[in-house]
């Protein structure tokens, strides 16, 4: 039997993101929504679909090799994973969420310490529970199921424990928050059995590899021009590269042809610039990956 891969996809949020990710870096993921089973052009992966939250869990039992889940999740599970790498994608955000303890704006609550005995709210539970226990402040945790700012408005709870990205949302409320208990990204996580498997651990590394020099290409552009030979200093003046960039000599002639990568952003702003120093032919290309 041929060595497999259970790869699980996260469903929701992250799902089509991930699914685009995976199509740039060479693998062509179809999911139906009549199943839980996507379907990949690759014999070595055999693809779940997975909610987040218990993505932690099903790595750690081993029934999934490896996937992708928000770090906050994995640390409410508590799971015992190896955590591969970071997978900070921008179509849902470059900046990691933050689960924050929220309190109403008048409440005479300043730190975690005044919060003995009250009761807090949260999807994060199990995150929560340990939170406090470790601090030794004693407090009732309890789920909630959704509009969990309204609960701490409506005086149903003392406090929050609630994900943000910029805390607006919150002040909106005319909620405080008190501190900050953690970040979270999505992590590409791994079953630790399976990463001693050197076949499993190979391929989980050219996953991680391909997807995150995907991950890198975001947002990025190849350029290429031609420019006169005496123009050189002037045009790599101006422009930005990884390392430095690549000019060569055009055959006969004293004019040169240079490359380089940089941001559509510095794109935009850059070319006008390299026409007025002499550069012609300027090509501006797509990357999917940058290794």
């Amino acid at each position: 039997m041929p060595n497999t891969l259970n790869f699980g996809i996260p469903k929701g949020s992250l799902e089509d993101a991930t699914v685009e990710l995976f199509k740039k870096a060479g693998w062509k993921v179809s999911i139906s929504s009549r199943n839980y089973f996507p379907r990949i052009d690759d014999d070595e992966i055999n693809c779940k679909l997975v909610r987040p939250q218990e993505m932690g869990k099903y790595v750690e039992r081993g029934t999934i090799d490896v996937g992708i889940a928000g770090r906050d999740w994995v640390r409410e599970n508590d799971s015992d994973v190896i955590e591969v790498c970071e997978m900070v994608y921008s179509k849902v955000s470059r900046r990691p969420v933050k689960w924050v303890l929220v309190v109403a704006q008048d409440s005479k609550v300043e730190k975690p310490e005044d919060l003995a005995g009250a009761t807090i709210s949260t999807e994060l539970v199990g995150f929560t529970k340990r939170y406090f226990a470790e601090k030794n402040i004693p407090v009732n945790v309890e789920f909630s199921w959704g509009a969990t700012e309204a609960k701490v408005v409506d005086g149903l709870c003392d406090a929050i424990v609630e994900v943000t990205e910029t805390g607006s949302t919150i002040r909106a409320n005319n909620l405080r928050i008190i501190c900050e208990l953690m970040q979270s990204v999505p992590v590409l996580i791994a079953n630790k059995k399976a990463f001693e498997n050197q076949w499993k651990r190979e391929k989980i590394e050219q996953i991680s590899v391909l997807l995150n020099s995907t991950l890198a290409a975001e947002g990025m552009v190849g350029i290429k021009m031609n420019a006169p030979g005496d123009k050189i200093k002037e045009i790599i003046k101006v422009l930005p590269s990884q390392k430095a960039p690549t000019v060569a000599n055009l055959y006969q002639s004293d004019w040169v042809s240079i490359e380089s990568v940089l941001s559509e952003k510095e794109a935009r702003n850059i070319i006008p610039l390299l026409l007025k120093l002499g550069a012609e032919g300027i090509i501006e290309y797509p990357l999917d990956k940058i290794i």
